[in-house]
């Protein structure tokens, strides 16, 4: 009934609840929406987005009591530990829920709407082998206004052959960290040509240089190598060691059964330790796959970067 009555300017909503683990309930909403809208307003013909942002990040936690005073740390880490692990699984079954590959690409980001790869804090590629093209997909993004929705799923070749269109030494400015984001969203919202006429990034203070050679050498960098480079970057800094197996104590005494209490895990305190420590995950799929993720309180630029130093990409 709906596919008759479908046309260029019709808009589709369908809802649905999800559960990812135990305990643990998501609505998602899932937009289907027409050419003639995508013109008119800053519209994508699919996107699913969350139903309440407090269902993959909640507010408070129920948890054992600790020896002593609280530890803001410990919280935090349980916090990134379930929100990564309801993120990750509910990219892959959208992505990836056989080993068929029909999809080639997905992003989980906070920000409205689709926007660069290495600014999302989780990504999928059925195969792991191009994993690069987080890269060029941001790279074409940020240069020319593209529109994810519609380029996503262009060829590697392709995709190389624009970011290499681009003059020699060009650059696009990369939002850091959420904060930053969502600073440029606000811009480009306010401004009402972002809706209709697609025009590359402008630098705000703050924002990181990525260069077109830079992209362009991930590319045609040998098979393997970025997914190795990544996974060698992907290593949990000093704070997160210490405060995991104690975060893990806590839950596995929390599923035991002992005495818990509601805690407040929205303080600025616990979302700036997300912000600088939750950890990066990079999944080998046995489809062949991957994917790459992290809390959405962080974004993958950061571990983008330090592969590409690995590398000796950049300096």
């Amino acid at each position: 009934m709906m596919r008759d009555a479908f046309t260029t300017g019709t808009a589709s909503r369908t809802i649905v609840t999800v559960s990812t683990r135990p305990g643990s309930h998501l609505w998602l909403i899932f937009y289907c929406n027409g050419d003639e809208l995508e013109r008119q307003y800053r519209m994508v013909p699919l996107n699913i987005s969350q139903g309440e942002w407090k269902d993959m990040i909640p507010d408070s936690l129920t948890i054992a009591y600790g020896q002593g005073e609280r530890d803001l740390a410990i919280e935090a880490a349980i916090l990134a530990m379930q929100g990564q692990e309801d993120g990750e699984a509910l990219l892959l079954a959208l992505c990836a829920p056989d080993a068929s590959g029909r999809v080639l690409t997905g992003t989980y980001t906070s920000a409205w709407p689709w926007g660069a790869p290495i600014e999302a804090c989780a990504t999928y590629h059925a195969d792991a082998g191009a994993v690069a093209r987080d890269l060029a997909l941001s790279w074409i993004h940020l240069h020319d206004g593209d529109r994810m929705a519609r380029i996503a799923g262009m060829s590697m070749e392709a995709l190389h052959a624009r970011v290499e269109s681009a003059p020699l030494s060009t650059h696009v400015a990369v939002a850091p960290d959420v904060a930053h984001i969502f600073e440029h969203d606000a811009l480009e919202r306010a401004d009402r040509l972002a809706m209709h006429i697609p025009h590359a990034r402008v630098a705000l203070p703050g924002d990181v240089a990525l260069s077109r050679e830079a992209v362009l050498q991930a590319l045609t960098a040998p098979p393997g190598a970025l997914l190795e480079a990544l996974e060698a970057s992907a290593l949990p800094d000093d704070e997160w060691r210490a405060v995991e197996p104690l975060a893990l104590e806590t839950i596995e005494a929390t599923k035991a059964g002992a005495p818990t209490h509601e805690v407040v895990v929205s303080t600025r305190k616990h979302v700036q330790f997300l912000e600088r420590h939750a950890p990066y995950h990079v999944r080998r799929l046995p489809s062949g796959g991957v994917l790459l993720a992290t809390h959405p309180y962080r974004t993958l630029w950061q571990l983008y970067a330090d592969a590409l130093f690995l590398l000796g990409i950049t300096p």
